[in-house]
């Protein structure tokens, strides 16, 4: 049984896949938790096992390790019983059945609780301000950030010039006064 504590620290490690669109590869979504989720100071790790013929695809690892996450593959063996359908399919004068050995792939993914409290219930801070990202999301979907755009280039209408035609690459800093270049920033 697991308690409440482990529950919500796996439902945040799902989450954190799920966002990293991890599930978006071939076979990710089948896999099984076979171990965790295993609490330290600084990370969690969770093992999750495939069968051989359904190994995930490495590349959903790879989107995990840019956000400092540890992925280690590993195919193994495991004894499961068989299917019981006549009295052959037990051991020996047992009532236990007769196990046989499969071929699985067991995937380790270590992730830092920073990734997992940043990635929280859809919700991010920023300069301590928690920031629903729904609300975020449904202001890109009705434009108000164009229509700001709008409002302040409205202003500018007399100047003659599109910013891209000033002289200066984008990007580029401009010069200082008396012709020396600003400090790298």
């Amino acid at each position: 049984m697991t308690s409440d504590g482990s529950m919500s620290t796996l439902l945040d490690f799902e989450r954190c896949l799920d966002e990293a669109d991890v599930y978006a590869f071939k076979n990710w979504e089948l896999g099984e938790l076979v171990d965790g989720p295993k609490i330290k100071r600084y990370s969690v790790s969770c093992t999750f096992m495939w069968p051989e013929s359904l190994m995930p695809d490495p590349r959903g690892a790879k989107r995990l390790i840019p956000l400092g996450c540890k992925a280690l593959f590993k195919k193994t063996t495991i004894k499961t019983p068989v299917k019981v359908e006549s009295a052959d399919d037990f051991n020996p004068g047992t009532r236990y059945p007769k196990l046989i050995e499969r071929d699985v792939w067991l995937v380790n993914l270590t992730m830092p609780k920073d990734l997992m409290n940043d990635i929280r219930e859809g919700s991010i801070d920023l300069a301590d301000q928690n920031i629903d990202l729904e609300d975020l999301d449904d202001a890109y979907a009705k434009d108000y950030d164009k229509a700001d755009i709008k409002d302040e280039s409205a202003g500018d209408a007399g100047l003659g010039m599109p910013m891209g035609d000033m002289g200066m690459g984008m990007g580029a800093p401009a010069p200082a006064p008396g012709g020396m270049a600003p400090p790298p920033m």
